[in-house]
């Protein structure tokens, strides 16, 4: 008699887990969103002045990215290496959702994305996501030495002008995999640059914004709880250094050798406050860092392509947020 195994949790319509350990990422909520997390397929040719490709990093883990290539001629483009979020449980390098975008921002800026496969939990609980995010940066270190080739970066990459960018979760890994850099020598490749959009920085108290904001498909109170209950090492609470790197069990600021960073956040976010707070210890620290509000908009509000076409606020804040980020990585 084969035994039905049972649900033991579900988030938000976005993930089950099962008594044996399966985990099943089907999107069970509203179908007329389903298509954001939906792949793309890789495009060697260019559409609409992007082509894209997926390279495997490291032939023994399985590593994986996925590159962007601006078709504008320029010698040599930056290069972006990009951490999707998810709560670190969901989500794909390859989802419509990053990819409407980040082919957005490669052309406008112009520069190469190359966004990670991050590992997911629980089946890979922290620090896998920014074990994968760090192996990617010494990736294209050593593709900077010529250790190693990848054609579009080698050819067209300048290795002098690195940046990390992550939404949500990915904000979490851009912090640990700038924290990790700062310890290492990187040449010839240089760390320009990191940019948090919106990271997924909490505490283990509720904070006013987790009670006051309205919740979003993209961000419920469900979704903090349950996705980094599920991420974290076994006995940890919200107060470790990954998801929240203000609290006593991170290392204090003033030791880190962070680079310049932009740092996003929008006004309605729900988890606003913490936010702001991990932006006060950079202040406080006398780090490098340009804070940039999004007015009137929600947790990853940019990522959501039906908004950006029926809702000329969204629109325009999306606008906005490129062109504050081509400045950014233009300045450095």
């Amino acid at each position: 008699m084969v035994q039905e195994k049972k649900l033991v949790q579900d988030v938000s319509g976005w993930l089950r887990v099962y008594d044996d350990g399966s985990v099943d990422r089907t999107w069970t909520g509203p179908p007329e969103v389903k298509f954001m997390a939906e792949p793309v397929s890789p495009h060697d040719q260019f559409i609409d002045g992007i082509a894209t490709r997926d390279v495997t990093i490291d032939q023994n883990s399985g590593l994986r990215a996925r590159i962007y290539l601006p078709e504008e001629e320029n010698p040599k483009f930056p290069i972006i290496l990009h951490f999707h979020g998810g709560g670190f449980c969901i989500s794909q390098a390859d989802w419509f959702m990053y990819y409407q975008f980040y082919t957005r921002l490669a052309k406008s800026i112009p520069a190469i994305v190359v966004s990670v496969y991050l590992r997911p939990a629980p089946e890979n609980k922290l620090p896998a996501a920014c074990d994968d995010g760090y192996a990617a940066l010494l990736w294209l270190k050593s593709l900077s030495k010529g250790e190693s080739n990848e054609p579009w970066l080698n050819t067209h990459g300048d290795f002098n002008r690195v940046f990390l960018i992550g939404d949500s979760s990915g904000g979490n890994v851009v912090h640990e995999v700038a924290t990790r850099s700062g310890f290492i020598d990187l040449n010839p490749l240089r760390l320009a640059g990191a940019i948090p959009i919106h990271p997924g920085f909490v505490r283990a108290q509720r904070s006013k914004s987790e009670l006051e904001q309205p919740e979003s498909p993209f961000l419920t109170l469900d979704m903090v709880d349950k996705f980094l209950a599920l991420a974290l090492p076994k006995g940890c609470t919200k107060d470790h250094p990954i998801t929240c790197p203000m609290g006593s069990f991170a290392p204090p600021i003033e030791t880190l050798n962070l680079p310049p960073l932009m740092y996003c956040v929008a006004e309605k976010d729900m988890i606003k406050d913490t936010e702001m707070e991990y932006y006060e210890l950079l202040k406080k620290g006398n780090k490098d860092v340009e804070l940039f509000i999004s007015t009137e908009m929600g947790h990853s509000f940019y990522l959501n392509k039906t908004a950006i076409d029926t809702d000329p606020v969204t629109a325009a804040q999306t606008s906005e947020l490129i062109e504050g980020i081509k400045v950014f990585i233009n300045k450095h």
